[in-house]
């Protein structure tokens, strides 16, 4: 019995771009046919487990323009589309998405994002993280610190306005609230 490979995938206006994660793959094997028909099949692990696909794609494929790179962790596939235009989904049909075909958030953009091409020479980007290292690029920061070279901020606002007494000022959580004496 086969298995099937994690499957991520993106799209451009012109390209499908499919990232077939199967770590140290042997004996792989990627077909794409014009008709949108794409397989692969190929083994991987200390038990040599058999891998293999068949996605039947939501539309035609140039095959002679498309590209694939067969890297250490992943196959990576540029797929150009016969006509340009968006598609719904990857798959043609009705049914439901196969567990193991994920969207690439990495290489991801949005019709009214369409900007540059992910660029494929010999690169995996599938491996990068996300900016979670922002707050150190930003010298340290605080988030005070981050308003205060901002012309028109609210807190340029808020100097302007005349300040409310400590008890009706609800947005300085840490300030200690005072009653007014009982008559």
């Amino acid at each position: 019995m086969s298995r099937h490979p994690e499957v991520k995938w993106a799209e451009r206006l012109d390209k499908v771009y499919l990232t077939i994660q199967l770590p140290d793959a042997k004996d792989a094997n990627v077909d794409v046919q014009p008709d949108g028909t794409f397989t692969f099949s190929g083994s991987a692990g200390s038990a040599n487990n058999k891998y293999e696909l068949e996605l039947t794609l939501h539309d035609k494929i140039n095959k002679e323009e498309s590209k694939i790179n067969k890297g250490m962790r992943s196959i990576f596939c540029v797929l150009v589309k016969e006509e340009p235009c968006w598609w719904k989904k990857l798959l043609r049909g009705d049914g439901k998405t196969p567990h193991y075909i994920k969207v690439d958030w990495d290489k991801w953009a949005d019709e009214d994002e369409e900007g540059g091409d992910v660029d494929v020479g010999g690169m995996d980007f599938s491996g990068m993280g996300g900016m979670g290292g922002m707050a150190n690029m930003m010298g340290g920061m605080g988030a005070e610190g981050m308003d205060d070279d901002l012309e028109g901020s609210e807190d340029e606002e808020e100097a302007e306005k005349p300040q409310l007494d400590e008890a009706e000022n609800p947005k300085d959580e840490g300030a200690k609230t005072q009653t007014a004496p009982s008559t």
